[in-house]
């Protein structure tokens, strides 16, 4: 795993005698797309506004690049785009003009990288025009185009894909991911479209009411929370031609080290069995099954969306 860009440390948030942040502890790794979820009023926008400086810590820190949020938060900051909830631009200027206007605060920005912002977002043909004009999808993009003016390490977005079509999500999605592994930004993004997180973002952190309670990978040889990566068992569905038979002979024929028969949690259906199983098993697993008469038609891995992780972890709860 690469060096964390942000380390979030024991970061805790008290309003009188109410905690909305509780002892959150997390790294973000450079370069990736990573996820933010959690039910309604359980602490996202809140982490958020702490890490842009829109609202203090009770306790604990957060640095960004090497630099704390509470001792050095300029230079930490620095290092930031962010869109919180919906980005404000003025209407009655042109795109360009409010590129413009926003490279003027901080140093070193060329015209050359506003224009780059702009063809990365895909602004091209409509820059010039009003931003009373456009659509909240397009405003969506200048919002992003805005955030990016500094090439920042870091970019938080809170719901970005508020207001867009399909297509407009779609090209917003591989653009995120393209900037994180073309230029190695890490984009921080919190979302209530799980479809769109599960297609986006390496990986997620889950938090309710105020404490983070899982990691998941959705990437390929990634590392989930439990520090497990490749060799964790998975769903696999075997097609056979006796169900029955099939789960009553992989009861009695794996066995612990110990000679014990395992105890395993086999799912017969019509047609098929389902067990958790790790990769390297599967083909063991088939010999047991053909070498005791059952006919294997196929096999193949089961997969939970997103949406079914969420909801175990969270005990059902809505996601908003």
């Amino acid at each position: 795993m690469s060096q964390p860009i942000v380390q979030l440390k024991q970061v805790t948030k008290r309003i009188g005698n109410k905690t909305i942040i509780d002892n959150l502890t997390l790294d973000l790794p450079q370069g990736e797309v990573f996820g933010f979820l959690g039910p309604n009023g359980s602490g996202k926008t809140t982490t958020i506004r702490m890490m842009v400086g829109l609202m203090r810590l009770t306790e604990g820190d957060i640095v960004i690049g090497g630099s704390s949020i509470r001792t050095d938060f300029e230079k930490a900051i620095r290092q930031v785009g962010a869109i919180v909830e919906n980005p404000e631009m003025y209407k009655y200027l042109s795109g360009y003009r409010n590129l413009m206007h926003y490279a003027r605060m901080v140093p070193g920005i060329s015209r050359n990288r506003i224009d780059e912002v702009i063809r990365l977002t895909g602004l091209d043909k409509r820059i010039e025009d009003k931003v009373k004009t456009y659509s909240l999808g397009m405003r969506q993009r200048l919002g992003v185009a805005q955030a990016l003016l500094h090439k920042p390490s870091l970019l938080i977005l809170d719901e970005p894909t508020n207001g867009l079509d399909p297509a407009g999500i779609r090209e917003l999605r591989d653009y995120l991911r393209r900037l994180a592994v073309e230029e190695g930004t890490t984009v921080f993004v919190s979302s209530h479209l799980l479809s769109e997180m599960e297609l986006m973002c390496d990986r997620v952190a889950i938090i309710q009411a105020g404490k983070l309670i899982d990691i998941r990978s959705l990437r390929p040889g990634g590392v989930d929370s439990n520090g497990m990566g490749e060799g964790v068992p998975g769903q696999v569905l075997f097609e056979v031609d006796r169900p029955d038979e099939a789960a009553r002979l992989l009861q009695e024929e794996i066995r612990t080290a110990d000679g014990v028969p395992a105890k395993l949690d086999i799912r017969s259906a019509e047609g098929s069995i389902l067990l958790d199983a790790m990769r390297e098993d599967i083909a063991e697993l088939n010999g047991l099954l053909v070498r005791g008469g059952i006919r294997v038609y196929s096999i193949r891995s089961v997969s939970k969306s997103l949406e079914d992780q969420f909801l175990e972890v969270t005990g059902g709860e809505s996601v908003v």
